[in-house]
């Protein structure tokens, strides 16, 4: 029997808010596919929203919210069965910590369940250049089952905002979450 899909969203202080905006107001429409969508964001990530898009709009989204330290959020342990974490942009302090398994807070917390359950945990990178220790974090948390995309933008399908920008490495997360969702294809009219 197909459990349905329960996704967490976490947010860290990454610059990149509007990669995060973009997925959750995508998300919002895709809803019949999850059963549940709960967000957990650093207090540096509501800093870097409220500066890169000029307003605090994170607090509009009537998904359920979790405090950085709260580990009696369901996610936080694996029989919870949260079989989806989107990293959203992923600093590379978190990568670092999620590579090294230091649960320090509920998103490490919660990406260290998601590994070790063996579960998807795809973490949108944003950073550049990337140092050694970059790549071989990358390295680390893609052998132990993650999924590594960076924010790395499309141009095939002529974006022509910011947000079109940003949806073309959204609807790749959405994609390798394994959720249905109408985008542009290559070799498609």
């Amino acid at each position: 029997m197909h459990q349905p899909n329960k996704i967490v969203v976490a947010v860290t202080g990454a610059s990149g808010s509007i990669y995060v905006k973009v997925l959750l107001d995508k998300l919002k429409k895709l809803n019949s596919q999850y059963s549940e969508l709960s967000i957990v964001m650093s207090d540096n990530a509501k800093t870097v929203w409220e500066h890169e898009l000029g307003n605090s709009s994170y607090k509009d989204y009537n998904f359920k919210t979790y405090s950085k330290m709260d580990f009696n959020a369901p996610f936080a342990s694996g029989s919870a069965k949260y079989n989806i974490m989107m990293v959203c942009p992923c600093s590379m302090g978190t990568l670092a910590r999620i590579a090294t398994g230091i649960s320090n807070d509920l998103i490490t917390r919660a990406a260290d369940v998601v590994l070790k359950e063996r579960r998807k945990l795809i973490l949108i990178t944003r950073d550049t250049p990337l140092s050694l220790i970059h790549i071989n974090n990358m390295k680390t948390v893609t052998e132990a089952g993650g999924i590594i995309c960076p924010a790395s933008p499309s141009f095939y399908s002529k974006p022509q905002s910011i947000e079109q920008a940003a949806a073309t490495v959204i609807d790749r997360v959405i994609d390798l979450a394994g959720l249905q969702n109408e985008s542009f294809r290559w070799g498609e009219k």
